[in-house]
């Protein structure tokens, strides 16, 4: 069995096309022409909209046909090959392609002018480590699929696992509307991709026995990857351990609740802001009766002895009252303190009915 595996990677680049003939599929594909521009402007608006209607069924049908993947495979082969010609190319046209989508999305949303955008635009501003996983497993598969065009048909499911356009669109949306922190997550979401993908193609191309530059461009060619790849970690690693960290807190929130007895708190959202020293939970939920200090600091406690770290509780309170048709008295202003129960549902007397 291990020599059978031993004799799979030796022969990984038997049946890879020929060098020269990789170098003009790469150069053809890294083109500046009108095809190119045509499918990103029209990948980049099928985005745009897909996002701000939170479609998406309509934002994988705009990571079919964006052409970003295909200039980004030229990168890793000229820097094997020390091909200036190529690296300019591929340089030239990720660099125009993904400008002019950021331009479009920012137009879009100027015209538009979206207060507030949903979960598909949320989903794309909090990359963590699983991403990066995702865009060298997608970048292999694509590396692999242009060495060996008998599987090209891998080339769309590759382009929507790993979602270039997107990230560039909601950059646009998001700096249309001030909107920095956003801004700053889908840019790192957006280079987690890019510099997966890169890293990925390299090693499959130097396995396929691509790798004529000397020693020195070869060294520097992994350090420069690998360093990319160090800086990428830290930020990634981060939003995963504080994405980890907000499912033990979103688990543990609700039983607080029930330590106090308040059954008739309903959670609708939450959020934690690391910014603060403790960590801010902002819990916006509804009740029939407004929820007290003491009460709060008793979810801050429990909080703190099941997750062994302090929190700051601050609730986003609406209060409500369950209303039927057995409620025949026109409901009461809510008070601050008032007490909405099932209790207060009258029925009606008899006297009533008569008259």
């Amino acid at each position: 069995m291990q020599h059978q595996h031993w004799k799979l990677f030796k022969n990984f680049g038997l049946g890879a096309i020929p060098i020269i003939q990789l170098r003009e599929s790469l150069i053809e594909e890294c083109q500046l022409n009108q095809n190119y521009l045509v499918l990103t402007v029209s990948s980049c608006l099928i985005a745009t909209f897909g996002l701000i209607i939170n479609s998406a069924a309509v934002i994988i049908g705009a990571m079919i046909i964006a052409p970003l993947m295909l200039p980004l495979r030229g990168l890793p082969f000229a820097a094997l090959e020390a091909d200036l010609e190529l690296l300019r190319k591929s340089f030239i046209s990720i660099l125009v392609g993904s400008l002019i989508a950021i331009f479009c999305s920012s137009l879009v949303g100027v015209i538009i002018g979206f207060p507030s955008f949903g979960s598909e635009v949320a989903s794309r501003t909090q990359p963590t480590l699983i991403d990066l996983l995702i865009a060298i497993t997608a970048g292999s598969i694509s590396g692999y699929a242009k060495v060996r065009p008998a599987i090209g048909d891998a080339i769309p499911g590759t382009a929507i696992s790993v979602a270039l356009m997107p990230p560039l669109c909601v950059i646009g949306l998001t700096l249309s509307q001030g909107q920095w922190q956003l801004t700053q997550g889908a840019t790192l979401l957006y280079l987690t991709n890019l510099i997966g993908i890169n890293f990925a193609c390299l090693i499959v191309y130097f396995l396929a026995g691509y790798a004529g530059s000397d020693e020195v461009g070869q060294k520097i060619s992994w350090g420069i990857a690998i360093i990319l790849m160090s800086l990428l970690a830290i930020p990634l690693g981060f939003s995963f351990w504080q994405l980890l960290d907000q499912e033990r807190v979103e688990r543990s929130i609700p039983k607080a609740i029930l330590d106090i007895e308040r059954t008739d708190i309903k959670i609708k959202t939450n959020t934690i802001d690391y910014a603060n020293n403790p960590p801010l939970i902002l819990i916006e939920a509804r009740a029939t009766k407004v929820i007290t200090g003491s009460e709060i600091l008793a979810i801050e406690n429990a909080l703190q002895k099941e997750l062994n770290r302090d929190f700051k509780v601050v609730f986003d309170l609406t209060l409500s009252r369950e209303i039927d048709s057995s409620t025949i008295e026109e409901p009461k202003a809510i008070e601050e303190n008032e007490d909405f129960s099932p209790a207060d549902r009258t029925e009606p007397k008899s006297n009533e009915i008569s008259k």
